[in-house]
């Protein structure tokens, strides 16, 4: 039996492409393997320490333990499962910090919820507590409705159901409240 150079040809390309469909089996299994689940992170960054400049200024440093990116998502966000630790730098390089257990940055709307053990120590040294605080960072302002206490660097003390205020708290509304307010007396008794 004598084989045509057709027919060699085609059975070598058959030969060739038969053994390329039965080892590609293995290879498809583990890339099914590898695919990433619909409500997975497209990427968790551990041990984070982000510094944000402007004009080689220090404006604000972000830390956290561990950041999930779900900037892929429809609505995207960027979550801090253990918690964040956030340095704000004022014109005059003083030091605002804010931490909280747990917080999510929605990327699409700007807005920040820091929940869980939620503290701020102003530059000014007005420490606030709340167990829930959203930043909007379109328009700078800070709210919450959870209940929230404020200590003044002079002793005073102000507990309360909410309040909303700018992100200096330089505009400050309180919903209702009850504390103690330390007011200095400038006069002399005569």
């Amino acid at each position: 039996m004598r084989l045509t150079y057709k027919e060699i040809i085609t059975g070598i390309v058959t030969l060739t492409g038969v053994t390329m469909l039965f080892s590609c089996q293995g290879n498809l299994n583990e890339i099914r393997a590898l695919e990433i689940e619909g409500d997975a992170p497209q990427a968790i960054a551990q041990g984070i320490n982000l510094k944000y400049t402007d004009s080689g200024r220090m404006v604000a440093n972000l830390k956290s333990p561990k950041m999930m990116d779900f900037t892929n998502k429809e609505f995207p966000y960027r979550e801090f499962p253990e918690g964040l630790e956030l340095e704000i730098f004022d014109e005059n390089n003083e030091k605002s910090t804010v931490t909280s257990d747990y917080g999510i940055i929605y990327d699409g709307t700007n807005l920040i919820d820091l929940q869980g053990n939620v503290v701020i120590h102003t530059a000014d040294s007005m420490r606030l507590e709340a167990s829930q605080l959203f930043w909007d960072q379109n328009i700078s302002w800070v709210f919450t409705d959870k209940p929230n206490t404020i200590k003044d660097p002079n002793g005073g003390v102000n507990e309360s159901e909410g309040f909303d205020a700018n992100q200096n708290f330089g505009n400050f509304r309180s919903r209702t409240n009850v504390g103690i307010q330390i007011i200095k007396d400038n006069k002399s008794d005569e």
